[in-house]
């Protein structure tokens, strides 16, 4: 692992149902991020495939319209499969300009739509994906639920690479369960504009000892009203924003980060080594696919 790498936070908004122009626009910011030197290259939740942002999908409790089952099928049609085209253009794209890629992606996989981080490497193309645990409040009827078998730490010659996924960042035993794998680079894809949501990020640096890279979307709809307004940042381990917070449009984050922080930071803190009380606290976490229907001959 080199002494120091460059990263980058792309944000930028989806054009909702238009995965191909979408997808030329996440080319055309990850060749501007390359250029700038980044090696590990971040973007936003959903941003392949779209987030529907004020969508409501025709849905009261107890009722479903036809209408709102017609606009579902075109934001299903938009989504990509993991071994579909898009993904495939991404890799080609990684290996060409040899970086890393942390892609939100509205992922299909038979019936059901997942909201995923894909993790592209220059050599290998797509070598490990995380499905959202929890979709949030009305998420939950666009997406499906993760398993514990796609919560990848993925070990590259930049850092260690993880994920979660907007409001996942405020899930504790999925932290402390990415923490006890030793993540780096803590990669946070979000659609969240909040204020609050910088204190979070700082938060996790602080709490993981690791360094925090969120891409937001920064995405506006009629009349150029804004729906999403970015946010994106990095965060040292000691937490101190090296970059961002980015609330002026569309754009890229770039931060040089000396990878000796991490050692730095463990000094006084290890949330899953000297600071743990094994003693006393236990997580048992279940990492296993959960499938409908296993065949046994």
């Amino acid at each position: 692992m080199t002494s120091t790498v460059v990263v980058a936070a792309v944000q930028a908004g989806s054009t909702l149902f238009d995965t191909p122009a979408t997808l030329q626009k996440a080319e055309q910011y990850v060749r501007e991020a390359a250029a700038a030197g980044a090696r590990l290259i971040v973007l936003p939740e959903a941003f392949l495939g779209g987030y529907p942002k004020g969508e409501d999908f025709g849905i009261v409790v107890g009722s479903r319209s036809p209408e709102g089952r017609e606009l579902f099928r075109r934001y299903r049609e938009a989504a990509v499969a993991l071994d579909g085209p898009e993904v495939a253009r991404l890799a080609e794209l990684a290996a060409e300009l040899a970086v890393h890629l942390v892609v939100g992606v509205i992922e299909r996989d038979g019936g059901t739509l997942y909201c995923t981080a894909a993790f592209i490497s220059p050599e290998a193309g797509l070598v490990a994906h995380h499905r959202k645990l929890m979709p949030t409040a009305a998420e939950r009827y666009l997406w499906g639920q993760g398993d514990g078998s796609t919560m990848p730490a993925v070990r590259t010659d930049v850092g260690v690479l993880g994920a979660a996924i907007c409001w996942e960042n405020y899930m504790p035993l999925f932290r402390q369960s990415m923490y006890a794998k030793g993540v780096q680079l803590w990669c946070a894809p979000t659609v969240d504009d909040r204020d609050q949501w910088q204190a979070t990020m700082r938060h996790i640096a602080l709490e993981g000892r690791c360094f925090v890279i969120s891409a937001n979307q920064y995405l506006t709809g009629d009349e150029g009203a804004v729906l999403i307004n970015g946010g994106s940042t990095i965060i040292s381990p000691l937490g101190e924003i090296l970059a961002g917070p980015l609330r002026t449009g569309e754009g890229i984050l770039v931060a040089e980060l000396d990878l000796a922080e991490l050692d730095r930071g463990y000094f006084d803190f290890d949330s899953v080594g000297h600071y743990a009380r094994p003693d006393i606290f236990m997580l048992s976490v279940d990492e296993s696919p959960h499938h409908t229907v296993v065949r046994r001959s």
